[in-house]
């Protein structure tokens, strides 16, 4: 069963990332991605102390050392700020659905990343499936134009850009979050990355005077609601069970597995935001997966 964790622990986040999305998007739509950002930390934070305090008596991640501090804060700044920032926007801005597909360009950046960082090496196969995954991508965000007679983007560019952002962002806090974590508990983990984000989402708010969006964010009930139900499924349970993967199996497989939120969110979409999806962008999803599952074999 042990050998198994790491899958299971993938399924899951995969999972919690479909309904973080979901829910974040819908929030966003309302009061702006920062907020959405910026709030969802609080909540993570507090239930991660509650949850450390109870699996290993004490609330905050004190007995880290200089070397895991400094991994993981790294990690936080590319993976919740980064990443994630330009993230919720591609949710307002092209969908939480196909941003989620192109994020599954995720693992092959990741790879890639690993290869200049971590001496990993890349065979044939895996940039075949590197290969296949942006066919896949590609397959859902361009069109013919039948009077140009060209392909170009069926979606806003900048939706698409913050979407491929968001997955930079993303491959280099999960290369960085193994590299800083070892062996360490994985909740108290989550929330060194949490307290990264804190400080640097502090620091771009003030300078853009975003605390009045902030403020007003407060006030409707609604969208607070969607807010803690995507933090508890993202950087709660989500980002716990990614890292406990992590622990568990190799980081190929935690990104195959993870990264088929874009196939689960489907059925999601069409019942919740009342989305049309082609069949092509049903076979773009399957295809990016398949991609991902062949970088890795």
């Amino acid at each position: 069963m042990q050998t198994r964790i790491g899958e299971i622990a993938s399924l899951i986040t995969a999972i919690c990332w479909t309904i973080n999305a979901i829910a974040f998007e819908s929030a966003g739509k309302k009061v702006g991605s920062m907020a959405v950002s910026y709030i969802r930390l609080f909540i993570a934070f507090v239930l991660l102390g509650i949850t450390s305090y109870f699996t290993r008596g004490i609330p905050l991640p004190i007995d880290a050392n200089g070397h895991i501090w400094f991994w993981l804060m790294v990690s936080g700044l590319f993976g919740f700020v980064l990443g994630d920032m330009f993230l919720f926007q591609a949710f307002i801005d092209i969908g939480s659905r196909i941003s989620l597909l192109i994020m599954s360009a995720s693992p092959p950046i990741a790879a890639l990343v690993s290869f200049f960082i971590m001496g990993e090496r890349i065979s044939i196969l895996g940039l075949t499936g590197m290969f296949v995954t942006m066919a896949g991508i590609a397959l859902v965000i361009l069109s013919r134009n039948p009077e140009e007679k060209k392909m170009q983007f069926n979606r806003p560019i900048k939706g698409i850009i913050y979407a491929c952002i968001g997955a930079l962002g993303q491959a280099l806090g999960l290369v960085f979050s193994k590299l800083g974590m070892g062996s360490y508990d994985a909740f108290a983990s989550t929330q060194i990355r949490l307290i990264a984000a804190f400080v640097a989402y502090t620091i771009i708010i003030t300078v853009q005077k975003k605390w009045p969006e902030i403020k007003t964010a407060f006030d409707d009930k609604k969208s607070i609601n969607q807010i803690a139900l995507g933090a508890v499924f993202g950087p709660y349970i989500g980002v716990a069970f990614s890292l406990i993967a992590l622990q568990y199996t190799a980081t190929g497989i935690v990104s195959s597995i993870t990264n088929i939120s874009p196939v689960i969110i489907i059925p999601a979409s069409i019942i919740v935001f009342k989305e049309k999806v082609l069949p092509k962008e049903v076979l773009g999803a399957f295809i990016s997966i398949a991609g991902i599952i062949i970088l890795f074999l």
